[in-house]
């Protein structure tokens, strides 16, 4: 066993590479930027490819097309690039191309504070580019769990033919934790699903029977197809019948939603008999983790629902939640983006409140812990 100290941002890219990932392509920003740097190290070693592109918008345009050429691809950003890559974002949900989007939040808006944390693209991550459309998004909150997430990132976006979103922040993105990654036998690697037609045969877009998505076919295999922006029909060529545009705007959204107890992954602590809940993720989880031991110190049952699948929102256990706690805490380094969908799913058996922080400091446990002692009091 080889134990290894590792920064966040390290770990994103050895979990990409542990999941095969061969093209990475992207523009360098604080604090996204050692996973570029690391990516053009490594890849080349594995037969991989980096490329950096002259702005954000040609860095996911650039991981669409490698992927459409039979690459598993990533690129990694902070908040002004996500913005730019919204576009090409949805152009890769209609078109059904897997790839992994990193975004390392910092604060905002525009170019904000660079080197500080902040957890305020939730929302964008949900609804940044336009159109009815699905998404999934992933935060973890560990180096070990950078690395085992970006895996997971990977194999969601090959088994849904989507782009996944892996969001960290400035403060797990840059700390650095011990980590066996030796230990990675048993890590399930999944890729796309290849035609077996012939290629005369082949519609690009067409669901077989029991499965989830079209077959996936690469250009330079022989198979012949169009991609597009645009709605289009089972040989991916465009249309404007208003009944297949809205068959495919549904099968694009309901491969997600249907299959969310596959997607969805969480974390309770101490919840068996809490009467307070905290929901935190990334970095504030940690610190939330602090203030709950504090708290059962001196009484208080009070535990934290963590979403690891912040897309598509863990429903069904945040509803499960709302009936047997008095109050749910959301604490995120925002002015209150994931309380709007906390407090949809939960506020109708539950109180619901919020604690955010926007100005590019950690939430302190201290600052969680004065939180719930005022609300118990109150």
């Amino acid at each position: 066993m080889t134990v290894r100290l590792m920064q966040g941002n390290e770990a994103c890219v050895e979990g990409a590479l542990k999941a095969g990932m061969k093209f990475y392509a992207g523009y360098p920003i604080t604090p996204s930027t050692e996973i570029a740097e690391i990516s053009a190290l490594e890849l080349p070693k594995v037969g991989g490819k980096f490329i950096q592109m002259e702005d954000e918008i040609g860095g996911m345009a650039t991981i669409i097309g490698a992927s459409v050429a039979g690459l598993k691809s990533m690129t990694a950003t902070s908040g002004p690039g996500f913005s730019l890559k919204q576009e090409n974002i949805g152009y890769a949900i209609i078109a059904e191309i897997p790839c992994v989007i990193v975004n390392v939040q910092r604060v905002g808006p525009s170019t904000g504070l660079p080197t500080s944390p902040a957890q305020g693209d939730i929302m964008q991550a949900r609804w940044g580019t336009h159109g009815d459309h699905s998404i999934i998004a992933l935060y973890p909150n560990s180096v070990k769990e950078i690395y085992e997430i970006t895996v997971r990132a990977f194999n969601l976006a090959e088994k849904y033919r989507t782009p996944v979103i892996l969001l960290l922040d400035e403060i797990i993105g840059h700390m650095r934790e011990k980590i066996d990654i030796d230990d990675n036998s048993k890590i399930e690697i999944i890729d796309r699903k290849k035609p077996s037609c012939p290629p005369e045969k082949y519609l690009a877009y067409a669901v077989r029977e029991g499965e989830i998505v079209p077959s996936m076919a690469s250009f330079g295999e022989g198979y012949r197809y169009h991609i597009t922006g645009l709605v289009h029909k089972e040989t991916g060529f465009p249309t404007g019948n208003e009944n297949v545009a809205e068959e495919l705007v549904n099968r694009l959204t309901s491969k997600i939603e249907n299959n969310v107890d596959d997607i969805v992954t969480y974390d309770e602590y101490l919840l068996e008999d809490a009467d307070i809940a905290i929901v935190a993720f990334g970095a504030t989880s940690r610190s939330a983790k602090k203030a709950i031991n504090d708290l059962r110190a001196e009484g208080y049952k009070v535990g934290m629902f963590r979403p690891i699948t912040i897309w598509p929102s863990p429903e069904k256990q945040l509803l499960e939640l709302s009936k047997n706690v008095k109050r749910i805490i959301v604490v995120e380094m925002n002015s209150g983006q994931y309380f709007l969908e906390v407090d949809r799913i939960a506020g109708k058996n539950t109180l619901v409140e919020k604690y955010g922080k926007i100005n590019g400091d950690i939430i302190k446990p201290e600052e969680i812990e004065a939180i719930v002692k005022e609300g118990h009091n109150a």
